[in-house]
């Protein structure tokens, strides 16, 4: 009842879901009720608070500052508040800056960091992907053809999980699909950039179906 009542307090429960805007957070840190982890090495994520005009909701936004592109690697912010296996898992993000990679993605069924599904976007290759990630290992499922993904400007990434069938939006427009039965029970949800990927994320939403 504790954690409901948290939820409630902080704007975090919509009708049918959570809805997190990061508008009560503090600047700097990272915000209460999310893990910070990584795939692969590297050096270690920075996900933290900051203020941002261009954000969807003002003022603040979950970013990513780590600029680290020495090693392949995957920063993780995992939402500790849901555990999902069928839903809608969705977020704003904007990919700021990168040489390696100008990313961001929304991790589903997470189980470790080396185990669960993830659906990015990437500005530099202008293309949606969904992976596997499997014993630290990414497996590709689905790629989509060459889609404009303007960087320093916001996009909605959205995928839709049912059972082993999965879409991903971008834009509210479907990009790709795929099945895979890999990871077929509930886990957790989150947020995901690429090595040197700088990225901002603001209105992460869970919808469990």
């Amino acid at each position: 009842m504790k954690a409901l009542a948290f939820l409630v307090s902080f704007g975090l429960l919509a009708p049918h879901g959570k809805v997190i805007n990061f508008d009560t957070s503090i600047v700097g840190k990272t915000p209460p009720g999310w893990s910070v982890s990584m795939t692969d090495s590297g050096a270690a994520p920075r996900w933290e608070i900051i203020k941002d005009r261009t954000a969807p909701s003002q003022p603040y936004v979950l970013a990513q500052m780590s600029s680290d592109g020495a090693h392949p690697h995957a920063p993780l912010a995992i939402f500790d508040g849901a555990n999902l296996r069928d839903g809608d898992v969705s977020v704003r993000l904007k990919a700021v800056s990168g040489r390696a990679g100008q990313a961001g993605g929304v991790v589903f069924r997470y189980r470790d960091p080396n185990n669960y599904y993830v659906a990015r976007a990437n500005a530099l290759e202008n293309n949606v992907v969904l992976f596997k990630v499997q014993n630290g290992h990414r497996v590709l499922l689905a790629s989509s053809p060459k889609h404009p993904i303007p960087a320093n400007a916001w996009v909605i990434l959205k995928v839709s999980v049912r059972g082993d069938k999965f879409q991903v939006f971008l834009d509210h427009r479907r990009i790709v699909e795929a099945q895979d039965k890999t990871f077929a029970s509930a886990g957790k949800v989150g947020l995901w950039t690429l090595d040197d990927s700088v990225t901002y994320f603001d209105d992460f939403r869970v919808d469990p179906k």
